[in-house]
């Protein structure tokens, strides 16, 4: 039985291209998401760029007919825009004069008309609201799937005495058919010798050498900085491994992300010169209400939002005594270094830099894509966030932009990934983001 799909406006500014995500199903959008979705045109965020990119859309596809009366899509589906349905002498609870519940009333009528109606809205309220009067609501994006199910990027291998040896003695262990074992390019893996878990190596699965190569040997650390756990080790070998040109680090508050990719980017930049700059970014994006308009010029008004990122230089060059700068203020003049809001990254192109991107969970899938694809040649992206900490009111655990990349490009050759799940920045910050 076809479905008829009516969405929400927060859903099409989340994804303009949401109308081809149905399949064969009817996709109704009432017109009053068409007058919301008009009032976001001018504005210069991403709600405006896919507002207008919507509108654009929808307008050359006007060519194959009347959109009141449903024109077909290429997936085969059918997109209809018209005005919002209510049914005859409606006297029920909903206040019409809502547009929330404007939208939930067309659901409603196409379920009292027979049709199998699914409202699609990324605002729970009126997903409740729905449930409360019997229409069906869904949220928009992976459903069925909990941030649990989400790629960790490492894994435990079991192996017998023998190939375990080889590896240890080799430094190499060739892996003929990696999905014979469900390993991914560049995935962890901690490698055990079968019924004996104690014995253990830790290597990564290269694509290229077809085999588990073992991890970068760090003797001496990292800008100061050495590996506390296993998942610690895994992350520093993608951050400077020259082979993999986007890393992915997923993890809780002081699992150590941000530390440990800014160390990396120091190292690759200043310590062995792989890299022009540093490049440094976050989303400005506040955790509850906003102070609203900063003074100062562009520097100051950024300095709150940065500041996370100072303080982890702080402290890693308070770390890094034998470091030839004193300070990141040096390496700022000297142009090494670069710490910079995501809102102007549009349209640029950024060779030869390592470029880090924290706080990536509080961007869209669109946003992300925009970002990885201004990295020019020789650039090397890092995307770090906790994907359980999220400031924007239409993104969770699975949708967003982090999330979004660490499952669509996991196959790829050149990506990698880690997860980290252990506490390091003191046992107060660990029992609290355990018990609170």
């Amino acid at each position: 039985m076809s479905k008829v799909f009516v969405l929400d406006t927060n859903v099409l500014l989340f994804d303009p291209q949401s109308i081809f995500a149905f399949g064969d199903n009817t996709v109704f959008i009432p017109l009053i998401v068409i007058e919301e979705l008009d009032r976001f045109k001018k504005d210069q965020n991403e709600n405006g760029r896919n507002a207008r990119q919507f509108s654009r859309m929808v307008d050359e596809l006007r060519q194959k007919g009347p959109l009141h009366k449903g024109i077909e899509l290429d997936n085969g589906g059918t997109l209809c825009i018209a005005f919002d349905k209510i049914l005859d002498n409606y006297e029920g609870p909903i206040d019409l004069s809502i547009n929330d519940n404007l939208i939930l009333s067309s659901a409603l009528y196409f379920k009292e008309q027979g049709e199998h109606s699914v409202l699609v809205t990324k605002d729970i309220n009126l997903r409740l609201k729905a449930d409360a009067i019997g229409v069906i609501a869904d949220d928009y994006g992976a459903r069925n799937k909990t941030f649990d199910d989400l790629y960790c990027g490492s894994k435990l291998l079991g192996v017998s005495i023998e190939q375990l040896r080889t590896f240890e003695q080799d430094r190499f262990l060739a892996i003929e058919d990696p999905s014979e074992y469900d390993i991914l390019p560049n995935q962890y893996l901690i490698v055990t010798e079968k019924d004996n878990e104690r014995h253990r190596l830790l290597g990564r699965y290269s694509q290229e050498k077809q085999g588990i190569v073992p991890l970068i040997r760090m003797r001496e650390g990292v800008w100061g900085i050495y590996p506390k756990n296993v998942e610690q080790q895994f992350a520093l070998d993608a951050l400077l491994n020259d082979e993999i040109s986007l890393v992915t680090l997923v993890g809780k508050a002081g699992t150590g992300k941000t530390l440990l990719a800014i160390a990396a980017g120091l190292e690759k930049t200043i310590g062995q010169e792989v890299f022009t700059r540093l490049l440094v970014s976050r989303p400005i994006q506040p955790m509850g209400k906003d102070l609203g308009f900063l003074p100062g010029d562009v520097n100051e008004k950024l300095a709150p939002w940065m500041q996370p990122i100072f303080d982890n230089m702080d402290f890693l060059f308070g770390q890094h005594r034998a470091s030839d700068s004193s300070s990141w203020e040096e390496l700022i003049n000297q142009g090494l270094l670069h710490v910079e809001p995501l809102t102007y990254i549009r349209g640029r192109s950024i060779p030869g830099q390592y470029m880090i991107v924290d706080e990536a969970q509080n961007l869209s899938p669109h946003e992300v894509k925009t970002i990885i694809t201004r990295a020019a040649e020789g650039t090397k992206v890092i995307l770090t966030g906790d994907c359980e900490q999220i400031d924007s009111p239409y993104l969770d655990a699975v949708n967003n932009g982090l999330a979004y990349v660490v499952e669509r490009l996991k196959g790829e050759s050149i990506i990698g990934h880690a997860t980290l799940s252990v506490g390091e920045r003191s046992p107060l910050s660990e029992i609290a983001s355990k018990l609170l």
